[in-house]
């Protein structure tokens, strides 16, 4: 990715500022870093934290001017938009509930958006936010960054080629440990948000990484899912919100699939596996070993897809920054989604016409539809698995 569209259609970077992310957190750290790792953003301003101490002390050590650190996200927009040097782009990275409302406010105001998911916590929410991108114009990001990772982009390539043949099984599992140790409680005073609610969400692993692992799904296969029938709940004595969800899934064109999403299976650390299966042949991809995707054939004996080795399509050329037989990973998968973001705000801004081969990153519409598979996931498990539409 040695050549800048930004800098060739716009004659500078992108100005980025940011809402949450500050000093100590794992997600803003990322974001900050994709942004920067294509060279296609400045960093500019920001709110880094509700506390505005903590606001004014992190703003001077991430080096903003300034007139350019904020204590309150509104009043920060409010200041870029009636700047000529003013942001172009707003990322949020704040805690779920807020989603929704920094982002219709970044759309009022003009400025194309770079969401952390889930976009939402409820569904009214996110048809509303899909309804105001749809009108406004704007670029939404939303930052499902394993659709980044070149193999996940050649599996689409290869599946949007026809080279699986009509789609009949998928199978999705995300699985992680990091609630597993029941000698860990849970916290009972000053509740962490993500434990709460109305805060995180109705169901904690279905926002943390459910919405990741349908939307891997969706990306690859380019099917939606039609019905489930889930059971959503906690295998860890006495924990109130969800550390579980299973579900079968029907998708539209008559294909079935599975999907199994945990974060209390003791020793795992992030293994997120999917199996596309067509009338040609499958598929495998696992996250934690991101350079590999087999392709097995219904004759003929399996293969192997690297990036940027034999059989490479474009859409996985595209996001491939060094040669064969070196690996990528969870932040170039991250950087991808901004870059191609950042392609997609420049031609906008521009008048130009963008690569298609970056405007395969996850927008509003993906954000609405993850938001409605938690909730008809929950709906079926508190209908005891009954099947429910999406």
């Amino acid at each position: 990715m040695t050549h800048n569209p930004v800098i060739s259609m716009l004659g500078r970077k992108l100005r980025l500022a940011v809402i949450g992310g500050g000093p100590g957190s794992f997600i803003g750290a990322l974001h900050q870093l994709a942004a920067r790792f294509d060279n296609r953003y400045d960093l500019i301003s920001g709110v880094l934290s509700s506390d505005p101490l903590r606001a004014k002390k992190a703003g001077a050590e991430f080096g903003f001017a300034p007139d350019r650190i904020y204590t309150d996200a509104i009043k920060m927009l409010n200041a870029e938009a009636s700047r000529s040097d003013g942001a172009d782009v707003i990322a949020i990275m704040t805690p779920n509930d807020s989603h929704y409302k920094y982002a219709v406010a970044a759309l009022e105001r003009g400025f194309d958006v770079i969401c952390d998911k889930p976009m939402t916590n409820t569904l009214e929410n996110a048809e509303k936010l899909h309804k105001k991108v749809q009108e406004s114009g704007l670029v939404f990001c939303l930052t499902h960054n394993y659709t980044g990772y070149p193999m996940v982009r050649q599996a689409k390539a290869m599946v949007d080629d026809g080279q699986l043949g009509i789609i009949r099984l998928v199978q999705v599992e995300y699985v992680q440990g990091g609630k597993a140790d029941e000698n860990d409680p849970d916290p009972t005073e000053e509740l962490p948000w993500r434990y709460d609610p109305v805060r995180g969400g109705p169901s904690l692993v279905m926002g943390d990484i459910g919405t990741h692992a349908h939307n891997l799904i969706r990306f690859i296969t380019g099917l939606e899912v039609a019905e489930v029938a889930a059971e959503a709940g906690s295998v860890v004595p006495g924990r109130v919100i969800h550390d579980y969800a299973g579900a079968m899934l029907r998708f539209e064109n008559g294909a079935r699939g599975n999907f199994w999403v945990t974060q209390a299976a003791a020793g795992v650390e992030n293994y997120l596996r999917v199996r596309v299966s067509g009338t040609k042949g499958s598929l495998e991809w696992l996250q934690e070993i991101p350079q590999m995707l087999t392709f097995k054939p219904l004759h003929g004996p399996a293969q192997i897809r690297t990036p940027n080795g034999p059989g490479t399509l474009p859409l996985s050329k595209h996001s491939c920054r060094i040669v064969a037989g070196h690996p990528g990973g969870f932040p170039e998968g991250f950087a991808n989604v901004y870059s191609d973001a950042a392609e997609a705000i420049a031609a906008r801004r521009s008048g130009k016409a963008a690569n298609p081969l970056a405007l395969h990153f996850p927008n509003s519409l993906d954000g609405l539809l993850g938001v409605r598979f938690v909730h008809s996931v929950i709906k079926s498990s508190d209908a005891n698995g009954k099947w429910v539409k999406c």
